[in-house]
């Protein structure tokens, strides 16, 4: 792995298989990722970015200059990024590229643990992978004696409850520019826990604990399906989340700590964007993205609550919200509802709820997918019993198969 030298500082659940039925689909796409309050900054500015572009002074990170990827928000003329695999992705074109990120207060809190950790890539090699341990820092992602054009991607690797980041405009000599990478024909949108942010996948010690130094989405399943099908992806995650309750230790219900209430939002976070914004009061619009995929990965947070006959019919009333809250935002995605890679004890509940939505609402298309449990001797296994990069492969192929079986072999 080649890391890059900051020019300055300034300033937290698997062989798989899939439960196939009746399966159909559609495709659809949209472009754009920007929430509604910056789509009028935008199309005022458009022009004068175009011409920056051109002429060689600073170019802000918006649809015109950058395919954004996730959920991001524009504030001051800087991309704010919170959910796992969030940032911007972009062709540059000249001789050498700086890319300066800032942070919230956990970059300067003296709790390493809590960081965002950046990677920045050129041509698909990573050249940067770093924790943001100060308010700013700044990269020289590309470096070259003659102008070249090259793709370049900007991740958050880390999750969104300890830290955030910021894009800052790209700074462009004359002659230089940056555009949009084309979209892709595929748009996948995956929800889910720990599992989907890759926790711990860079620690195979099951006794190690959580670290965002050791969490890399690029290596967990929901981005390894996306490349696998080049497919656009936008990535809504937390961990120890699930969808009536977080993990408990105890057995009482911790429900704040559940996805349903952030999946409108701009992700959540113990920080703030720019240190003024709280994410969770910021609203998603849903038409800056709209996936022709969904995949919901939920349940292993709420089996540590859900353990007696009420409290998992209550699980299969909140999945049955749930997922019409995701179809009211998704009116023609296919959804699948994958589970089991850390545990199996909600299985039948998930497909119980399954049932009965389609049944309330007469909606076919969706399908479950079940994960089998990762195996430790085969696959080794990462931070707090999660999941291996090699079992993160396998959930991957599987949920590859599945969506070009019930979805793609279709069209």
């Amino acid at each position: 792995m080649k890391y890059a030298k900051p020019l300055s500082a300034i300033c937290a659940f698997a062989l798989v298989s899939c439960m196939i039925s009746g399966c159909t689909g559609e495709n659809n796409s949209s472009e754009g990722n920007m929430t509604s309050s910056q789509i009028s900054q935008t199309e005022e500015n458009s022009e004068q970015l175009n011409s920056e572009t051109k002429t060689g002074t600073t170019a802000v990170l918006t649809t015109d200059t950058a395919k954004l990827v996730g959920r991001t928000y524009l504030d001051d003329d800087t991309l704010w990024a919170a959910f796992s695999g969030a940032g911007a992705e972009f062709v540059y074109t000249g001789k050498k590229l700086e890319i300066t990120i800032v942070g919230d207060n956990a970059a300067t809190a003296g709790n390493a643990d809590n960081q965002a950790r950046v990677g920045i890539y050129v041509d698909g090699e990573r050249v940067v992978d770093d924790m943001l341990d100060s308010k700013e820092k700044t990269y020289t992602a590309f470096e070259s004696d003659e102008a070249k054009s090259v793709t370049v991607q900007i991740i958050k690797l880390s999750e969104c409850a300890m830290s955030t980041f910021g894009i800052k405009p790209i700074k462009l000599a004359e002659g230089e520019k940056i555009e949009p990478t084309a979209a892709k024909d595929l748009k996948i949108e995956f929800i889910g826990d720990s599992i989907t942010c890759g926790y711990g996948v860079d620690d195979e010690d099951k006794e190690h604990h959580f670290k965002t130094s050791t969490e890399d989405v690029t290596k967990a399943y929901a981005y390894k399906t996306a490349q696998q099908l080049n497919a656009d992806y936008s990535i809504v995650s937390i961990s120890g989340y699930g969808v009536i309750s977080g993990y408990t230790a105890n057995g009482k219900k911790v429900e704040a700590q559940t996805i349903p209430q952030y999946y409108d939002k701009l992700g959540f976070s113990y920080n703030r964007f720019a240190d003024s914004m709280e994410v969770a009061s910021l609203e998603w619009d849903f038409s800056n993205y709209t996936p022709d995929v969904v995949v919901i990965n939920l349940g292993t947070n709420d089996a540590s609550y859900a353990k007696t006959n009420e409290k998992k019919a209550e699980f299969e009333e909140g999945y049955i919200e749930f997922l019409k809250k995701v179809r009211s935002h998704n009116p023609d995605a296919f959804i699948f509802c994958a589970y089991g890679v850390m545990g199996v004890d909600l299985s039948t509940n998930i497909r119980n709820a399954i049932k009965e939505y389609t049944n309330q609402t007469g909606d076919e298309r969706i399908q479950y997918c079940r994960l089998e449990m990762q195996n430790e001797a085969e696959d080794g296994i990462a931070a707090d019993w999660h999941p291996s990069a090699k079992t993160h492969d396998k959930c991957a192929e599987q949920v590859v198969a599945k969506i070009k079986e019930c979805y793609l072999d279709k069209e």
